[in-house]
């Protein structure tokens, strides 16, 4: 199992410019540093150099040794008196930790060596102030780099989440939401890019499932009265077992060409719902006593609810039939509040329905095929986003609800829906 570590993009980017600012701060600090130090200690040989070279004039006219020189000094290091030896006049560095020894040395005419040494404390406790000078402006640009990340990917962050947010609404059915228009913004850049790329295929695929809403309504209603007709006609053959199987497989092409325009028209997002305040329990049971009649149903805790009783209606049936085709009984269905549940004890949703929601002409699994057209399931989870409900499937725990089967989920809103509602949310079973 992987492990995703999920972080804001503003902290990416703010993170990001810490880091190369940190970077950048490091390497110039150390360039100044090093600068700085090669600087002192030239400046420091140059200095020990003219001093030795006075004192040797000094030395020469009055035999005095001044600025503390010495001659053939026992501590002279071997490299000065390999120097000497030459007839060269040197300096040379003892680095030893803290400010370095500074040597400086010259032959004398007698052959002996005449040498001055020193540290130069305070000229090198500069380069400690300045250290810390450079240690505070690091963490300063980090600081600075991280604040400003913070604000540029703050923007961008929004732009973003704005971005996102309208393309959910535009997948929910919001047609008239644009993500150009949601991100706003004067200065333009690649998210502008993304919101036209996002707002040219939100209108293309709009275009598409209009025209596949439009042929598909036309088919259904030429369909309607031929289909009228024929079942009409049905009715007037003469009784016996081909009569009805003729009226049985015309009442069935009726049913599903009402079906699909029923489909059609839930598709467009211009269906409305008539509300009215009822007894959710009480209106259940009636509609359950006529539609599945061995059905059990129970009332755990009332509500009155404002929705549309027809399409109400419509749901429950739809899903009852679904139970009495796929499922095996006994079939439960349980008010509770807002809350309204159908269960079935048969082999529970296939995994494609749970995953992906009610599909029109997709009947799921092999147990299910040859039942039905797909279009059962679909009609409610539209009904349901007209009430602005939320239908959801899922299967039963074997251990917790003693058995398997499928349920179905209705979570009816506290209040009216204002518009078409919103598309339904199919949950996946952990």
């Amino acid at each position: 199992m992987k492990l995703s570590l999920r972080t804001g993009l503003r902290w990416k980017v703010s993170l990001a410019i810490a880091g190369v600012g940190a970077l950048v701060a490091v390497a110039l600090s150390l360039v100044v540093h090093n600068a700085a130090r090669v600087a002192m200690l030239d400046n420091s040989r140059d200095v020990m150099d003219q001093r030795v070279q006075d004192a040797q004039r000094i030395y020469d006219s009055t035999h005095r040794l001044l600025f503390r020189t010495k001659i053939d000094d026992p501590a002279l290091p071997q490299q000065l008196r390999e120097a000497a030896a030459l007839g060269l006049r040197a300096t040379y560095l003892q680095d030893s930790g803290g400010a370095p020894e500074v040597w400086a040395s010259v032959p004398l005419r007698d052959g002996k060596i005449l040498s001055v040494h020193t540290r130069f404390q305070d000229r090198f406790a500069i380069l400690d102030e300045l250290d810390k000078a450079l240690v505070i402006g690091s963490i300063s640009v980090v600081l600075g780099g991280s604040a400003l990340g913070i604000l540029i990917g703050g923007q961008l962050s929004r732009r973003l989440r704005k971005a996102a947010v309208a393309a959910r609404n535009l997948a929910e059915g919001e047609s008239d939401v644009r993500v150009g228009d949601s991100i706003g913004g004067r200065v333009r850049d690649e998210t502008d890019d993304l919101a036209r790329a996002v707002d040219g295929m939100a209108e293309a695929l709009q275009d598409r499932l209009e025209a596949e809403r439009r042929v598909t309504a036309d088919i259904a209603h030429e369909l309607r009265t031929p289909v009228t007709g024929l079942l009409t006609a049905a009715e007037l053959l003469p009784p016996g077992r081909p009569t009805e199987l003729v009226r049985n497989r015309a009442q069935a092409m009726r049913t599903l060409v009402e079906d699909v325009l029923e489909v059609a028209r839930l598709d467009g997002f211009a269906e409305r719902a008539e509300m009215q305040d009822v007894e959710l329990g009480e209106f259940v049971m009636r509609r359950v006593r006529v539609v599945a009649p061995d059905a059990h149903c129970r009332v755990i805790r009332d509500a009155y609810v404002s929705t549309d009783p027809r399409r109400l209606e419509r749901i429950l049936g739809n899903l009852l039939a679904n139970a009495a085709k796929h499922g095996k009984g006994p079939f439960e269905v349980t008010v509770e509040g807002r809350v309204l549940r159908v269960r079935d004890h048969g082999p529970g949703f296939p995994e494609e329905l749970l995953r992906e929601g009610p599909s029109r002409f997709r009947t799921g699994s092999k147990d299910r095929a040859g039942k039905g057209h797909g279009l059962g399931l679909t009609i409610a989870a539209g009904q349901a986003r007209v009430l602005g409900a939320r239908l959801t499937f899922r299967n039963a725990d074997p251990v917790a609800e003693g058995g398997t089967g499928a349920v179905a989920v209705l979570w009816l809103p506290e209040s009216a829906p204002t518009s078409t509602g919103s598309f339904p949310v199919i949950q996946v079973p952990d």
